[in-house]
């Protein structure tokens, strides 16, 4: 049973390819310009590293993101807060809390012993708190997004973030800069402001311990550490590649679906 989960975002593409509840092969692409664009790219290196020369040896394909419904050769497809629910329990079924930060929104997930979303709560108006808020602060303190991310530069003081909006965030930040304020602690107070948003969300669905980040701001060293600290939990590393959970949760329900028609 060879299937297939593709995870269309804003920024990135992700695919895996499943068989036999086993990940054979998995990408991940910057965002092509167009969903097909990126889908056709993200599965032809998946293929590639599962061995495979076409699509159609693959026997059920469901994607999800923002691009899902533009992959013609897609039998199904199914929301990114179901998938990035059913991926991160597959990679961790402890899991009960899953905080997916993507490139332009976030979600807050309660999850089931079972991996079935309970509740959930989601920001995707405006772009704080997301992948490009991270971004835009990025290119304003010229250090990058692993300059952001890495724990080593995570100041003891946090500089206090006081706006959410991203241009007003990032004109504090250069005003910030221009005060003479250390970076270390302007980059701990950019993660702690978005920790501080994201746990007014968790509180909403109901926060239960046993948390994981998916979705590419997951690698985020620094927010991981902030958002622990916030919501007095420890965050949970998951076994797999935390950006990848969104097509894993795909492809392991590709996998269902088919079972469920030969049944």
């Amino acid at each position: 049973m060879l299937v297939a989960g593709i995870d269309i975002g804003s920024a990135t593409g992700k695919a895996v390819i499943m068989t036999d509840d086993e990940i054979v092969g998995s990408a991940i692409v910057q965002s092509q310009g167009h969903p097909v664009k990126t889908a056709d790219s993200v599965v032809d290196k998946a293929m590639a590293e599962a061995g495979l020369s076409s699509v159609g040896e693959i026997e059920n394909v469901v994607t999800t993101g923002y691009g899902r419904l533009k992959i013609e050769f897609a039998s199904d497809n199914l929301s990114e807060i179901a998938c990035h629910g059913k991926g991160a329990h597959w990679l961790e079924p402890s899991l009960r809390t899953v905080i997916d930060i993507g490139g332009q929104d976030c979600k807050v997930i309660s999850i089931s012993e079972a991996g079935k979303v309970v509740e959930f709560a989601m920001n995707d108006r405006c772009a704080a708190g997301t992948g490009r808020f991270f971004e835009s602060i990025a290119r304003a303190l010229c250090c990058g997004l692993e300059g952001i991310s890495s724990i080593e530069n995570q100041g003891d003081s946090p500089a206090k973030i006081t706006h959410q909006c991203t241009v007003f965030a990032e004109s504090e930040v250069v005003t910030l800069v221009n005060e003479g304020e250390e970076l270390g602690n302007i980059i701990a107070g950019i993660n702690l402001s978005v920790a501080k948003r994201v746990s007014g969300m968790a509180r909403r669905v109901g926060l239960v311990d046993n948390v994981a980040l998916t979705g590419g701001c997951s690698k985020n060293q620094g927010l991981a550490a902030a958002l622990a600290k916030v919501l007095r939990t420890d965050i949970q590393m998951l076994s797999g590649d935390p950006q990848l959970a969104g097509a894993i949760g795909a492809a392991v329900f590709a996998g269902e679906k088919l079972l469920a028609r030969a049944s």
